[in-house]
């Protein structure tokens, strides 16, 4: 292993459990000396990305905040999605949360959340937050629109974990639920993540059409009728293929990454436009 993964083998340590580490530990925890340990700490803390915390342990720096603010001013996906997210639920009436998330190592992480009022930690699928591949409709979705080679890997390395989700206990039944998610465009979940949400989710492609990530809107269980669960599907969708076409877009340059994302994408349909019925304005 070399340096890099060294250092990103200790900042990996830093985690909502334990937060703080001793270089000691770390050293133990990562298979190195403690010289070679300190020498790790050291770099670490002149970036900025590790401080020093009192009792000789360490605790993640600020460069973590400052990098974080960056990805949220400059990840295309966030630039795109944002405006797209703030129309949807404006669209859907304000009853819920819009989640926008990506693909994160083996996983799915919340990278933007947007609502008429957003409480603290409203959500299971939080900003930040990596969340298994196969729980939920946002995670589900993505899984369903993997090309096939690497659907087939994680059936191979996690097929209990699958198995629990309910996407089948065999490679073949599963490939027939995920295909059906694929044709329908979307999926539907309820309560898997939240008791008493329900979440619809569509998947968002980058310019090589290959799934990237997911647009979500998470609902009362106390609003889903199945009128309106057809009305957000629908909005939903629309946001989806509409981030899809600003990332194209911005991928061919004809959107500057710096630019204020400028109002040339479709606009989400309004519930008459889009022929559904039952979906009350934002204002």
């Amino acid at each position: 292993m070399n340096t890099a993964n060294r250092l990103l083998g200790v900042l990996s340590l830093f985690t909502v459990e334990k937060p703080e580490w001793t270089v000691e530990d770390a050293a133990k925890e990562i298979g190195v000396s403690i010289s070679t340990a300190y020498r790790y700490f050291r770099d670490l803390c002149k970036v900025g990305l590790l401080d020093p915390f009192p009792g000789g342990k360490y605790i993640l720096g600020p460069a973590v905040i400052e990098n974080d603010r960056k990805i949220r001013l400059t990840d295309p996906l966030i630039r795109v999605g944002r405006p797209v997210m703030q129309r949807l639920v404006a669209r859907s009436g304000s009853v819920g949360v819009a989640l926008l998330c990506r693909i994160y190592r083996n996983c799915v992480m919340c990278v933007h959340q947007e609502a008429r009022n957003l409480p603290e930690n409203s959500v299971g699928y939080e900003r930040g937050r990596p969340m298994p591949m196969f729980r939920g409709a946002s995670s589900k979705v993505i899984f369903a629109n993997l090309p096939s080679r690497t659907a087939r890997w994680f059936f191979d390395k996690y097929a209990e974990e699958i198995a629990a989700a309910g996407l089948g206990s065999d490679w073949e039944t599963i490939k027939v639920n995920l295909r059906q998610i694929r044709k329908a465009g979307l999926h539907i979940t309820r309560g898997e993540v939240d008791s008493g949400l329900v979440g619809i989710a569509a998947p968002v492609f980058g310019p090589d059409r290959i799934v990237i990530g997911s647009i979500a809107m998470t609902i009362p269980e106390s609003e889903a009728t199945p009128q309106f669960i057809a009305n957000i599907s629908a909005l939903v969708q629309a946001a989806a293929r509409e981030i899809d076409a600003g990332l194209q877009l911005m991928s061919s340059g004809e959107i500057a990454h710096d630019a204020d994302h400028p109002a040339i994408y479709h606009e989400l349909p309004s519930p008459e436009n889009a022929g559904i019925a039952g979906v009350p304005k934002g204002s």
